[in-house]
């Protein structure tokens, strides 16, 4: 009788257990067939679509278009080829697979896709602003952290292939907006949030300092500056406003602003220093490089020419951007940036919603209302005839690159309207072989996503 009653108990163990197994088979199964049919030659992607249902990405290729229809948002959207890594489609391709467990593989009827929060029209009448030179554009909403425009020059229409890439320009197959670069002048803007953080709004605006047109610092480097006859004695709104190199250069020197708290308040807002290891911004998967400067000596030539945006110093156009919403906001948190609003599964269910995040506080409300008034102080002595019918907060930039054979030029801002609160990076490269300005740029955009927000 025990015996009997052994083998019953070992018996309902072995079923138990073959249940179980078979339970963990048919989730495994179900769990990772979609992944084995994304990496199976039958597999089929669904659509990505800008804010207002244009078409970005067309994952069965049925598609007809007209030519160079993706030309403006081609390398930060990408395709499922394997030629561009770090965009859109390539960091997301699980959320395009139109394949489901219980309905298989549905080519003609899945629903598939990832809706951005890109504006189409807007990416192409900036792509097409800039002619036949190059650079890019990064806006977004800087209240929402909506990614609206993300255009970098030169790009492709993925839907024409790659049997040319041999001799695709430099820089086709990445967004620049996602790479650093140098940041010129613009780059003072950082300087200044470090030096109100430590010193104090009033401290610095007791500040003056004398340009003749050359600074030698006390190590006996020479800091130029771009008027060869100096601007004379100013303060920092003056020095913001002329972008004065030897004032920005006198400050880093003054016993007020601490090399070590200047380092710290740097960190804090996101730079890697003095050769250290490198970190990205993660943005839906795609990678954006964070900003990386050289702080050493107060009186070391190569750590002022990095404070001015020089040397060293290397920031993403995006990281640009953010740095702006925590301005404009005036709460010292940037927003940040997203580029898919939501995605829908092959039934066309909502299976993810972004949401609108903070960043830490990387200075304060006060610092962030101080500089804030500096760059609108900025639009509207220097650049309201240049940017009509906004007002706006910004820095201008002009960086040597290529060994300071070439120039290029930055714009950096925000929109001060909570109706249309817009922050921008605006790069032109080798500014002086063509005629667009940044500033013309800056009125293309806004101009047409004020047309379409």
């Amino acid at each position: 009788m025990k015996s009997i009653k052994r083998t019953q108990r070992v018996t309902s163990l072995i079923i138990l257990l073959f249940i179980i197994g078979m339970a963990l088979l048919v989730f495994k199964i179900i769990h990772e067939s979609s992944f084995y049919m994304m990496n199976s030659d039958e597999h089929q992607l669904g659509y990505v679509y800008d804010r207002k249902g244009d078409v970005l990405f067309d994952g069965t290729g049925k598609g007809s278009y007209p030519d160079n229809y993706f030309i403006d948002i081609g390398n930060i959207i990408g395709d499922d080829s394997g030629q561009m890594e770090n965009t859109i489609v390539a960091q997301n391709l699980e959320k395009l697979n139109n394949y489901n467990f219980s309905d298989g593989l549905l080519k003609d009827g899945g629903k598939a896709a990832i809706y951005t929060t890109l504006d189409h029209a807007a990416n192409r009448a900036v792509f097409d602003a800039y002619g036949y030179m190059e650079g890019c554009v990064s806006a977004y909403n800087y209240k929402t952290g909506e990614m609206l425009v993300c255009t970098s020059l030169p790009s492709l229409d993925v839907t024409k292939g790659y049997d040319d890439i041999q001799n695709f320009k430099s820089g086709t197959l990445l967004s620049k907006n996602l790479r650093f670069t140098v940041p010129g002048s613009t780059q003072k803007v950082s300087t200044v949030i470090s030096a109100l953080e430590i010193m104090g709004s009033s401290t610095l605006y007791s500040k003056s300092y004398s340009c003749t047109g050359k600074y030698i610092n006390q190590t006996g480097g020479e800091i130029d500056c771009h008027n060869q006859y100096g601007h004379g004695t100013q303060n920092i709104q003056e020095a913001f406003e002329n972008s004065c190199n030897p004032f920005f250069a006198q400050l880093i020197e003054d016993h007020d602003l601490p090399i070590d708290r200047l380092k710290k308040q740097y960190e804090k807002m996101g730079y890697v220093l003095n050769d250290g290891k490198p970190t990205f911004i993660d943005i839906n998967g795609v990678q954006c490089a964070t900003a990386s400067t050289t702080l050493e000596d107060p009186f070391d030539f190569k750590t002022q020419w990095g404070c001015i945006g020089q040397g060293d110093t290397l920031v993403s156009p995006i990281q640009l951007m953010m740095w702006q919403s925590a301005i404009a906001n005036e709460n010292g948190k940037m927003t940040i940036p997203y580029f898919i609003d939501h995605v829908t599964n092959t039934r066309g269910s909502i299976r993810e919603k972004a949401k609108t995040k903070l960043s830490d506080k990387i200075f304060s409300e006060n610092t962030a209302s101080a500089i804030k008034q500096i760059m609108l102080t900025n639009g509207s002595d220097k650049y309201s005839y240049l940017i009509n019918g906004y007002t706006v907060g910004v820095k201008s930039g002009t960086a040597q690159v290529s060994e300071g054979a070439k120039e290029n030029s930055l714009l950096v801002g925000f929109v001060d309207d909570p109706s249309f609160p817009i922050a921008f990076c605006i790069l032109i490269e080798d500014k002086d072989s063509g005629y667009i300005t940044t500033e013309q740029i800056a009125q293309v955009l806004l101009d047409n996503l004020k047309n379409n927000f």
